[in-house]
């Protein structure tokens, strides 16, 4: 994190992060923030987005928040035609929004229950991603970083919903990248670990427990820990990586 006078890793870029009022999507709001962004914080829970950009200001940072339902696509795309209007672009794009789903086996996920994690979950993404490119496009430059997960590449029983959504983005990441590669727009996503936030509330404590056993830390990742990782993809520090799935899994993943 930059100290008082330093040039930080994204200074003076525009950045979109969803999901922007908790867990990853907060700490990654601060981090890209304290890092010199301008940072629109984008959630459907607009009051506690609102907060945080409040806290955030406070502080001397630029931040300022937006509802958005990021599954949406007219709510997406003008989140982004807000921000290209206000601030000139949009330089960097985090997809983070995300929900857990059901627990429990595959036989009792309702339709409605598959529909909405891959709205919110994936649907999001290929929004997000289409609705900044025609502007990274013309400038030949851009950062985009999707919040997958290791049950996209493992798999977790009794959360097939999470798991192929997450799977899905990062074949999703993987596709773009080498799309848009040859224009200055580089894609990856990170795939973490159990990470202590409130979406924790969404599943069981048997579920949890599942997941941090098979951790060789022996813990839950941090928030901030995430968002140090997301900070340097979204930055120009990240010079040679595209198309790529960053596993900050505390040494749980196996490839």
């Amino acid at each position: 994190m930059i100290g008082s006078g330093a040039v930080g890793l994204v200074h003076a870029r525009i950045a979109i992060v969803t999901g922007a009022a908790r867990g990853i999507g907060r700490a990654t709001t601060e981090r890209l923030a304290r890092e010199g962004a301008t940072v629109i914080a984008a959630d459907l829970d607009a009051d506690a987005a609102a907060r945080e950009a409040d806290r955030l200001r406070a502080a001397g940072l630029q931040v300022t928040a937006v509802r958005c339902d990021v599954g949406d696509r007219a709510s997406v795309e003008a989140c982004v035609r807000d921000a290209e209007a206000a601030h000139g672009r949009v330089d960097i794009l985090v997809n983070n929004a995300g929900i857990a789903g059901p627990t429990g086996p595959l036989e009792h996920v309702t339709d409605a229950d598959w529909d909405e994690v891959m709205r919110v979950d994936l649907r999001s993404v290929f929004l997000g991603c289409r609705a900044v490119l025609p502007g990274m496009k013309a400038r030949r430059y851009g950062r985009i970083v999707n919040v997958a997960s290791i049950a996209g590449k493992e798999g977790n029983p009794n959360a097939v919903p999470y798991s192929t959504a997450k799977a899905a983005v990062i074949g999703l990441t993987k596709a773009l990248a080498k799309e848009v590669a040859p224009l200055g727009i580089y894609v990856n996503a990170v795939a973490p670990a159990v990470i202590d936030t409130p979406i924790l509330e969404q599943v069981p404590q048997s579920h949890i427990d599942y997941m941090v056993q098979k951790i060789p830390l022996g813990r839950m990742g941090r928030p901030e820990e995430v968002a140090a990782l997301i900070a340097w993809l979204a930055s120009d520090e990240a010079s040679f990586t595209t198309g790529q799935c960053v596993d900050i899994s505390g040494g749980r993943a196996t490839y």
